[in-house]
């Protein structure tokens, strides 16, 4: 038995973590946790294949049997933006300074349809996927890191028209466009935490993701995508900055237009603030709460 468990025990694993019956097979005993869970981020990188097979599987049945495909993640901000440009430039004479309205608007509902896809997919990540979840070991951080990967997918394809719209309008970026990167991360970091709250909550309260749709309409009210954040007095902007996203539209948008669109700085530093809260309050939240997944699915 002795010679058994020393040809087999698997490196890094300690022997009070396993148990060997008379076959000399290991099994791992799972135990539960008190307190705190840590995050053990490295651990998803044994896992990058079923990322890989999971965000493959929602890109295809996103566009299966579909008439128009990939082209709706154009479409939609793309139709928004027009209605957006008929309300508020024509008729309410929304002021955006040099930037034309069409992309006033749609370089702020690009990495906002981005959000809000992203978002409502994570609300329902594991009750779309209880076979997975109830029957089957994995670190279940790997299904919201699927979604947000392939609603990168549609982002991309929206960001692509996005610059093409630019060519026509004659606008091109300046230096502020180095920062771009950063205002991805942001749309990401936010869509990704608040969706792992969402998607956490919702396994015990199934009608959250009734009220997701809800929330992202008033949600798009109080973000800066139809008028700009200027129209919000000074006094009160570091308090509007608490929306995440209006920071990150902000920011998208100076960004891509920074040589006629300021950015409002008091803004930017309180979304930042609020963005790694919410990560990091999600990232801990639904850890903790995973021991408990396969119980209440």
């Amino acid at each position: 038995m002795n010679r058994i468990m020393k040809s087999t025990l698997p490196k890094k694993t300690k022997p009070s973590d396993l148990l060997v019956n008379q076959s000399g097979i290991h099994l791992t005993e799972i135990k539960p946790v008190k307190g705190w869970v840590p995050l053990q981020l490295a651990e998803l990188w044994q896992y990058r294949d079923l990322v890989y097979l999971l965000v493959w599987r929602d890109i295809k049945v996103r566009y299966k049997q579909t008439v128009v495909g990939s082209s709706w993640a154009i479409l939609q901000p793309l139709i928004t933006m027009i209605v957006f440009t008929l309300l508020f430039d024509k008729l309410v004479k929304i002021e955006t300074g040099e930037t034309p309205y069409p992309i006033f608007s749609y370089s702020a509902l690009v990495p906002w349809t981005f959000f809000t896809h992203a978002m409502t997919k994570l609300s329902t990540c594991l009750t779309g996927n209880y076979d997975l979840v109830t029957k089957v070991y994995f670190p279940k951080l790997v299904l919201p890191i699927s979604i947000i990967l392939a609603a990168l997918v549609d982002f991309i394809i929206s960001f692509i028209m996005l610059l093409i719209l630019m060519v026509i309008y004659g606008i091109t970026p300046g230096i502020s466009i180095i920062t771009l990167p950063l205002f991805v991360i942001m749309a990401v970091a936010t869509a990704f935490g608040i969706g792992l709250w969402l998607a956490a909550v919702n396994l015990q309260f199934r009608d959250i993701s009734n009220a997701v749709p809800f929330i992202i309409q008033i949600w798009m009210f109080i973000t800066p995508i139809a008028y700009p954040s200027s129209l919000i007095p000074e006094k009160w902007r570091a308090l509007y900055g608490l929306n995440p996203m209006a920071g990150v539209v902000e920011g998208f948008r100076w960004a891509l237009v920074g040589s006629s669109w300021e950015m409002p700085v008091s803004i930017l530093a309180t979304s930042l603030f609020a963005v790694a809260v919410l990560l990091m309050g999600g990232l801990f939240f639904y850890r903790r709460k995973e021991m408990t997944f396969a119980e209440v699915a």
